[in-house]
Order: structure tokens, then C-alpha cells, then sequence
């Protein structure tokens, strides 16, 4: 596992200073300049020229690069363009919500996912089976943004059992917090467990008709202990890698739930950022959640060396 481990993290800064690459470059491909964003359209080219230069936008594209990166390696991001406040504190302020929602739905979509597929690939072509068939169906073909606002008139406003405005800081109240999170962790985990629920599904059918199987029962071992200590550990192996590709997903459609509920995330200032061309927001925000993302696949990659071991480096 150390190999496992050590070759992982080989890769992470590689990956990183690729992603800071490509997201610099794009910042050149965006038509308009954020100056002029800032100014307004009735702002003159003297006066547009005037700001670029005191941001540092008409200095040369690998000396900005350079600049970018010596600042980046002390954690300074810089400052942004549109509220003059240091962007890594505005980050750091906001990932808390977006990290508490994304924990939740994976949660949710974990739990939830590999309950049903193991429920239908223990009973595959039996009523439960067909039953998850349709549930999972229904689950992907509902689009989060439409399934947070059905949930927030339902138990929101009609039954009162969650607050509409559901972000409370888990330092304030920890109740609180974790009352917020219920709904939009169903918002944005329900259609991952559709995926997932449909992968353990399968994989648990592949499982349960191995040779294996057939040896345990003759040798006396009972049904639940089959399904549960041996097939759905094969089982997870295929379903630990769509899981994986499942949260990077996740990271996307937490962008929409976080408007709908309000959340003070990092999507919601990465749209506005975007929109106005406030570009060291952008380029930090993008690399925070590259970190998000290959911690999380750092993860589920040693959690399928532990499952496989052939995985592993020899």
C-alpha cells in the first residue's frame, strides 16, 4: 500500500500545475477584458487602459504566470477583482458550505446507492428488482435544480420540518448545520445513487454467480454472510471506480443546488466570478476544487488497492 500510496501522490503535483496551466490559458481566451467588466460599458479605452495597468493585466502573459505562481506557492492568491478582498480568504470562507454539501450527498448517494443495488442484485428479476429498475430510472432522469425545489415546497414550506434558508456554519450549531443539509444532500446525492445503485446491481449479480459461491454454499456457509462479507466486497471493486467518477460529477451539480438552496458556497462565487471576469477568483477557485477532486480519487483509489490487491504496485 505504501507503493500505492507514494505513486499517487507522485501525481498530484503534475496534475495541479496542468490544471493551473490550462485554467491561466483560458483566462487569455475569454473575449473582453475584466477592466472593462469592472468599468461598465460607458467606460472610455484610456480609463480601461488605465485599470488593466494597475491591475498587472498589461504585463506579459509568462511574467504574470511567473508572478502567479510565486505568490500561489505562499498560499497568496491574490486579490480580487471585484470586491478588493484576498481571494483566499474568500475562498476559505465559502468551501465549508461547499465541502458540507458535497460530503452529504456522497453520503447520501453511498448509503443509499449500494442499499438498493445489493436489495436488487440479491433478488434480480424479482419485484424489488424491477421496483429499483424504475426507482433508479426516475432518480436519473430528475435534474437536481428541479428536485431541490420540489423538496423545499414539500418539507420546507408546506411541512415546516426543515428551515427554507438551510445554511447554518457547523461552529454556530451543529443541529442546525446538519438539519440544513438534509435537504440538499438529497437534492444532489439521490441521482448519484441512481448510478451507483445500478453498477452494485450489476456487479453484485456477477458476484453471486461466481464459482465461488457455488463452493461456499456447498460447504455450508449461510446466504447472508455470502452476500455480505464475500460478494459485495467483489462487488465493490467495480463500484469504488464509478463512485469515483460519480463525485467529480457531484462537484458540477453542487454549483446548481447551491443556488437553489441558497448556500454560500464556492460554486455561487465561482458563477459570479466568471460572469465578471474576475479572473484570480477563478483560477484559485478551479485549483480548489482540482484538490477536491484528487483527494477524493486519492481516496477511492487506495480504498480499491485495499480491496484488490493486484492493484497494487509491485
Amino acid at each position: 500500500m505504501g507503493k500505492l500510496i507514494g505513486y499517487r501522490l507522485a501525481l498530484v503535483a503534475p496534475q495541479l500545475v496542468l490544471v493551473s496551466l490550462l485554467v491561466f490559458s483560458m483566462t487569455y481566451m475569454v473575449p473582453g477584458s475584466p477592466a472593462a467588466a469592472i468599468l461598465g460599458a460607458q467606460a472610455n479605452p484610456e480609463r480601461i487602459a488605465e485599470l488593466e495597468s494597475q491591475l498587472g493585466l498589461d504585463a506579459p502573459p509568462l511574467q504574470r504566470l511567473v508572478e502567479w505562481y510565486g505568490a500561489a506557492f505562499t498560499g497568496d492568491f491574490g486579490t480580487s477583482y471585484s470586491s478588493s478582498l484576498p481571494v483566499t480568504d474568500t475562498l476559505l470562507e465559502r468551501f465549508p458550505a461547499t465541502l458540507s454539501l458535497v460530503l452529504g450527498g456522497l453520503l447520501v448517494a453511498v448509503v443509499l446507492g449500494i442499499g438498493l443495488g445489493v436489495l436488487a442484485g440479491v433478488r434480480a428479476g424479482g419485484l424489488a428488482d424491477r421496483t429499483v429498475a424504475a426507482a433508479t430510472a426516475v432518480g436519473l432522469a430528475i435534474p437536481e435544480f428541479w428536485l431541490g425545489l420540489v423538496l423545499t415546497l414539500v418539507f420546507a414550506v408546506q411541512l415546516g420540518w426543515v428551515p427554507v434558508i438551510s445554511w447554518t456554519p457547523v461552529t454556530d450549531d451543529p443541529v442546525a448545520w446538519a438539519r440544513g443539509l438534509i435537504l440538499p444532500s438529497l437534492a444532489l446525492g439521490i441521482g448519484a445513487a441512481a448510478l451507483i445503485a445500478r453498477q452494485t446491481r450489476g456487479a453484485m449479480v456477477q458476484a453471486l454467480s461466481s464459482p465461488f459461491v457455488d463452493t461456499l454454499t456447498a460447504a455450508g456457509v449461510s446466504r447472508r454472510r455470502i452476500v455480505m462479507r464475500y460478494a459485495l466486497k467483489n462487488a465493490m471493486v467495480p463500484v469504488l471506480a464509478s463512485t469515483g467518477i460519480t463525485v467529480t460529477i457531484m462537484i458540477g451539480a453542487s454549483f446548481v443546488v447551491e443556488k437553489v438552496f441558497a448556500f454560500p458556497g464556492v460554486g455561487d462565487l465561482m458563477l459570479r466570478s466568471v460572469i465578471g471576469k474576475d479572473f484570480p477568483v477563478v483560477q484559485a477557485g478551479v485549483l480548489m476544487i482540482a484538490c477536491l477532486v484528487i483527494v477524493v480519487n486519492l481516496l477511492i483509489d487506495l480504498g480499491y488497492g485495499l480491496l484488490n490487491p493486484k492493484a497494487r504496485p509491485q
